[in-house]
């Protein structure tokens, strides 16, 4: 905090008498400056802050009501504490004053120890604001450094699981990357429809996003010979490839409970996990789910799943044309998907197909 030695007055008065008494009495104990308009102390304000302004009121051109006026919609200079010095005496004079953002009054002929007492008050008034706004600013950053930490390694954490699955599934090769743009544009398409326009957020958009990733997390507890088979799965071995939804699902959450943590963001991924397998006419797993009883971040990310899993080879299939996968896509419409998702897909098809070049398997 400055002492009041080091402390800078502006005194603005334009009778040079005034201005003569008022430097002499303050000059032994503070950096004084003077002004003879209002024009002149914003001129010295804007070259330097002073702490403190002792300004009278009754000046030609630009009178002390106006200066302050101006000072205090200038978020430079506003906190600048200003001190009122005026032959006028009225309450409503004193009224108008306080209500522009002056501290206090002064009133002429002045009284040396008041003048002093009350520029020493103000002044200590203004050190402690200025040390507490500085304390918030440094708990401000301290809390923004702390968040940043944590999203760095909730990202990181992210990034393991995800590599755990690519690593056991090593048909994936780019899919979590291009589901996960496919998801994105899916989303912000979506958004423009009245009835999803106070939900998909770009912030809720982003959440679904950044969940994308970890939607086939269940397969790391899925066998190596049902995981890896380069062949058509047998029927009991599909079931238990139905499995890896649920498994997700528990998996994120027991890593939640571990970690405390029950944010946002943990909620989408395990919803996404879970859900995504069930279809529009509620014929999907786990739970069978129908219509708009699946969460639409599912929703979106059945299509994004089921079309780059058409358009990928696989030991047991080759690579669909995107045409035909497209149209393919189209056809599930209202069975396997939500009718207004597909619309959104089609309707972004060229930027898919961007992702999908961008993003592709070598």
């Amino acid at each position: 905090m400055k002492t009041k030695e080091n402390a800078s007055i502006l005194v603005v008065d334009d009778t040079p008498a005034n201005l003569s008494l008022m430097a002499n009495l303050l000059v032994d104990q503070y950096q004084v400056r003077v002004a003879y308009n209002g024009g002149r102390a914003l001129e010295l304000v804007e070259a330097a802050l002073p702490d403190l302004i002792l300004l009278d009121i009754m000046m030609p051109d630009m009178d002390g009501h106006e200066v302050c006026r101006r000072l205090k919609s200038n978020p430079r200079t506003e906190r600048i504490p200003i001190i009122f010095l005026t032959a006028k005496t009225s309450m409503e004079d004193e009224e108008q004053g306080l209500m522009l953002g002056a501290v206090d009054f002064i009133h002429k002929p002045i009284s040396p120890p008041i003048v002093l007492a009350r520029i020493k008050t103000q002044l200590q008034v203004k050190a402690w604001q200025d040390f507490l706004q500085g304390q918030n600013a440094w708990l401000k950053k301290e809390v923004e450094q702390r968040l940043s930490e944590v999203n760095r390694l909730q990202e990181s954490s992210i990034l393991v699981m995800v590599s755990l699955a690519e690593f056991r599934d090593e048909c994936t090769g780019n899919h979590i990357r291009r589901t996960q743009e496919y998801t994105r544009l899916l989303a912000e398409k979506l958004a423009q429809l009245p009835k999803y326009a106070g939900l998909l957020t770009t912030q809720h958009i982003e959440l679904i996003a950044k969940s994308a990733p970890l939607h086939d997390i269940g397969k790391i507890a899925i066998p190596d010979h049902i995981l890896l088979k380069p062949g058509k799965l047998t029927t009991e071995e599909f079931e238990i490839m139905k499995t890896h939804a649920l498994r997700g699902y528990n998996m994120l959450r027991t890593a939640g409970e571990h970690m405390g943590e029950r944010g946002d963001f943990l909620a989408m991924a395990m919803e996404i996990a879970r859900y995504h397998h069930e279809k529009w006419d509620g014929s999907g797993y786990p739970d069978g789910l129908a219509g708009d009883k699946i969460p639409l971040s599912a929703r979106i990310m059945a299509v994004a799943d089921v079309f780059d899993a058409l358009t990928t080879s696989r030991p047991y299939k080759t690579a669909m044309p995107i045409e035909q996968s497209v149209d393919l896509i189209a056809q599930m419409s209202g069975s396997n998907f939500d009718p207004e998702v597909v619309e959104a897909f089609m309707a972004i098809q060229h930027d898919v197909e961007r992702i999908a070049a961008l993003w592709r398997d070598y």
